[in-house]
């Protein structure tokens, strides 16, 4: 097990705590789309329900690129509609975006794919990141909604390297429905049928190599592909996967985040549980106050900063009726207790590598859990690394020192999935 040491000189602190700030408390992603956009992300009445199938696709101009203009820096970006699955194994169109780099590939071999799983969002529609790929910051004075697209941080870094991209939006984000937050099935599930329309859309061929990389909600989404890939997707050349800082153990996280910045991200995992999980709503009506239930309804429709504006540093037992804090509710109701457990990772195993990665001090994914996966992972026998970060304490809450290691692992990641390429 590897651990990573840091040094801090304080004006790079001071400077990477205002960045993560930004990036870690989730102004992530989300804006208006654009009115041309606005028909693409309702499914039309029949679909191919082949997992992977290209619904629809239309060019996506990215930051700083003029309309029309082919092979411009730093890749060809393509707005998909493709075909995934629900929980229960339906079929459910889900939008993403692929990149196909303008640098050449020079490692050998085929053009890789890696499917990136973003980090914690928001729930709203308006969150989905293949609508914010032309401009990094967008405000809606009419919701109102502010997001900061901080995907791009790992997609140039890939994309530098000549790697192809794929970024998912999730299920039901964009898309008609709840965004099922965290959900295992569904997450994982959304990135190797990405992994799919990538190879299809590239013409890239089933033997191409691929990678799955995301950090917090992202590192999750990754892990669960990684463990669901030999069953799920055996026809995928997975060669490997960065996973940082996985929301493993649902039940641990809920406890964590509570009373911390982006506590209302709890209310984006019950939305989703309650929508796969019909069993949850009569708990929910019974232990939630009026309070809690308005929570519930007006993070449905948010931005993760706004979430953190509106509901930033509140405690769960604020929602219930008996003062209980979410976790203990869950804890004492056993078809809430089975919903949570359900979601977690860490009982398939991976059929390629994996570098996992946990902070000592995060405050929002407990250390606890990551370090349990990787332990889980090798009982089963998976090549699975783990890199801890020893970052001490800052500012408790503010969840800087869960951004803090996203930014400082994600070189060592991207090194990690371009090293499997070369195999």
């Amino acid at each position: 097990m590897r651990r990573l040491h840091t040094t801090w000189a304080p004006r790079r602190l001071i400077a990477l705590v205002v960045t993560g700030l930004v990036v870690g408390s989730g102004l992530a992603v989300g804006a208006p789309a654009a009115t041309a956009a606005g028909d693409f992300y309702t499914p039309p009445a029949q679909f191919d329900t082949d997992p992977g199938a290209v619904i629809r696709s239309e060019p996506s101009p990215l930051l700083l690129q003029i309309p029309g203009v082919p092979n411009q820096w730093p890749g060809t970006a393509t707005r998909v509609m493709y075909t995934s699955s629900y929980q229960d194994g339906k079929p459910a169109a889900v939008t993403g975006t692929l990149v196909e780099p303008t640098a050449p590939w020079q490692r050998g071999g085929k053009r890789p794919t890696v499917v990136l799983g973003p980090g914690t969002v928001g729930q709203g529609d308006q969150c989905a990141g293949s609508k914010m790929m032309n401009f990094p910051l967008a405000i809606d004075p009419a919701k109102p909604s502010i997001a900061v697209n901080y995907t791009a941080l790992e997609l140039n870094l890939l994309l530098i390297n000549g790697v192809r991209v794929f970024i998912t939006d999730y299920i039901g984000m964009g898309t008609p429905g709840v965004h099922t937050y965290v959900n295992r099935r569904e997450s994982g599930a959304a990135m190797l049928d990405g992994a799919r329309a990538a190879l299809r859309l590239a013409k890239a061929g089933d033997d191409a190599p691929v990678g799955f990389s995301g950090y917090s909600q992202g590192g999750g989404a990754a892990a669960s592909a990684a463990e669901m890939a030999q069953t799920y997707a055996p026809e995928l050349n997975v060669k490997a996967t960065y996973a940082g800082a996985p929301p493993a153990d649902l039940a641990k996280v809920t406890q964590q985040i509570d009373g911390t910045f982006i506590a209302g991200a709890i209310g984006y995992a019950i939305n989703g549980l309650a929508a796969r999980y019909p069993s949850l709503q009569p708990v929910l009506d019974r232990e939630t106050t009026a309070t809690g239930r308005r929570v519930l309804s007006q993070v449905a429709t948010q931005c993760i900063g706004d979430t953190g504006l509106a509901f930033g540093f509140q405690r769960t037992n604020q929602w219930t009726r008996t003062g209980e804090s979410l976790s203990a509710v869950i804890d004492r109701s056993p078809a809430a207790k089975k919903a949570v457990d359900e979601q977690r990772i860490g009982r398939l195993t991976p059929n390629a590598p994996v570098l996992l990665e946990g902070g000592i001090s995060d405050d929002v994914i407990p250390y606890g859990q990551v370090q349990q996966l990787y332990r889980d992972w090798r009982a089963q026998g998976a090549d699975v690394a783990l890199v801890t970060n020893e970052i001490p304490p800052i500012f408790p809450g503010l969840v800087v020192n869960h951004a803090l290691p996203m930014l400082t692992t994600l070189l060592p990641g991207t090194q990690f999935l371009l090293t499997h390429f070369d195999s």
